[in-house]
């Protein structure tokens, strides 16, 4: 796997978030059966930063937690079965499958950790388990499709010991 990891925050945490990062990737990677190599991009922004992407690109003019740009369209979510018919979906010189890009604002994880009572780890965490789960085609729509997202991210986080506090 090839984690392309930038921090344009200019804020750090008090844990390597690269390599919390490519563990919880990993995780998800596992959790969901992954085939195939992959290679992702993850860059660590601000609240200015999100919301420009945000309303550049989803014509949202306000700040989130976290921005998941699938690079491939499932026809069942989760389900990599004939992806590698597709050589577009695939990095020409690595052969590692392209499966997208995830943005996340450092400073939503710091609100969001006080808020919510547990540790800058366990939201940083969570918030990149929710975008791979973007990634593989899930979405939370509706309270049903959202449900099974929340089941999958804590099953993924409590197999690495990251649980709420």
């Amino acid at each position: 796997m090839t984690l392309v990891f930038e921090n344009e925050s200019g804020q750090t945490f008090p844990f390597n978030e690269e390599e919390a990062a490519n563990k919880v990737i990993e995780a998800a990677l596992n959790y969901k059966g992954c085939p195939f190599e992959v290679q992702i991009n993850l860059i660590l922004t601000d609240n200015e930063g999100i919301r420009q992407i945000n309303r550049d690109f989803r014509k949202i003019d306000r700040e989130t937690d976290v921005l998941s740009f699938p690079s491939i369209e499932f026809e069942t979510p989760g389900s990599f079965e004939g992806l590698d018919k597709y050589d577009e979906l695939f990095d020409l010189e690595s052969g590692e499958l392209l499966l997208g890009d995830m943005m996340i604002s450092v400073d939503r994880v710091k609100e969001q950790s006080e808020e919510y009572g547990h540790s800058l780890l366990r939201e940083y965490s969570f918030l990149i388990a929710h975008s791979m789960l973007h990634l593989f085609g899930y979405d939370h729509m509706d309270e049903g499709e959202a449900e099974k997202m929340e089941s999958m991210q804590t099953e993924i986080l409590n197999g690495l010991g990251i649980t709420r506090d």
